[in-house]
């Protein structure tokens, strides 16, 4: 089978990319006056969909509308974004479980950029139809359903799709013939078992549960990790030391928002290489980063008008720009 020829995508990503919000952009949405000002500034930007009434997340969500609709005008493969478009099945795979064993409407909560509609989701589960799902979430389906029907345990219902999507991003990454695909499907799984295990440790959870919530990478070896997370955060961070991502150690021991901070820009340096790759779907997989990153960064400015936080306490939670 040929390989995709991306040069046409990716010359039509150059052009989108000189519209990625830049550093001066933040600064700017940082400084206006008012929330309403920062709506006004995005809108002008072209961000949103024309009305001028438009809210903070209908704003963010036409954004990220933009993005996958873009993305199937440029890629004919529609399994390329695996790794991005799993982690929403397996989010709606949690709504539409809490929405059947709680008896509740949510169809405002799905996310409408899965591989399968939140409502089919929901359907097939509760028809117990998990032949019928997709097979990376047939067995996490039916394993949460058990688990919440049997224990009314919300969290080891979380535990078991969390785990399980990683699992599934993970193995994406791994069947991608793109080293950048594949190294962010890594980072995305390394950093999640980091932050698993350091909820882990601060909750004080067993030895068991900690291996269980872990998913499998190539970068960490999880099984010292949930044993370090079953003593305390001090032994993450030591047994982090001896790893790649040492680097994390300091950003870990400041704040979850630190961390969080920390996986974001290590993501955002590890794609500037993207920017001289002329062939490859390296780019586009840069650009939705890249436009997942200023979103991010959007929500919590906009929250921070909203709620009259203070401008420098946003300034240390805000990401590098990709541009």
């Amino acid at each position: 089978m040929a390989k995709e020829d991306y040069t046409y995508a990716v010359a039509r990503i150059r052009s989108k990319e000189l519209k990625l919000l830049s550093s001066k952009d933040i600064d700017a949405l940082l400084s206006a006056p008012s929330y309403e000002d920062c709506i006004r500034y995005l809108t002008d930007k072209g961000w949103g969909d024309d009305r001028s009434d438009i809210t903070a997340e209908e704003l963010l969500s036409a954004e990220r509308r933009k993005i996958w609709e873009l993305m199937g005008e440029l890629v004919k493969d529609e399994n390329a974004f695996d790794v991005f478009l799993l982690q929403n099945d397996f989010h709606n795979l949690k709504v539409a479980i809490k929405a059947i064993t709680r008896d509740v409407k949510a169809d405002d909560m799905y996310s409408e950029f899965g591989k399968l509609p939140g409502e089919k989701i929901f359907e097939f589960i509760d028809k117990r139809q998990y032949f019928s799902l997709p097979e990376y979430l047939q067995q996490p389906a039916k394993d949460a359903m058990d688990a919440i029907l049997k224990t009314s345990d919300g969290q080891l219902c979380d535990v078991i799709i969390d785990s399980a999507c990683l699992c599934a991003v993970h193995k994406a990454g791994e069947a991608s013939e793109n080293p950048i695909i594949r190294l962010y499907a890594e980072l995305l799984v390394a950093s999640s078992d980091i932050k698993i295990a350091v909820r882990c440790a601060k909750t004080e959870k067993s030895l068991d549960f900690i291996r269980q919530a872990l998913a499998p990478c190539d970068t960490l070896n999880v099984n010292m990790l949930a044993s370090a997370a079953s003593k305390g955060v001090d032994e993450i961070c030591s047994c982090l030391s001896s790893t790649s991502y040492k680097s994390a150690v300091e950003p870990l021991k400041k704040s979850p928002s630190a961390f969080e901070k920390y996986c974001d820009d290590l993501l955002t340096d590890k794609m500037q290489t993207q920017k001289w790759e002329p062939f490859t779907i390296g780019p586009l997989v840069a650009y939705v980063i890249a436009r997942e990153n200023e979103i991010k960064a959007v929500r919590l400015i906009l929250s921070a008008k909203l709620n009259d936080l203070d401008e420098n306490i946003i300034k240390e939670r805000l990401r590098k720009m990709y541009v």
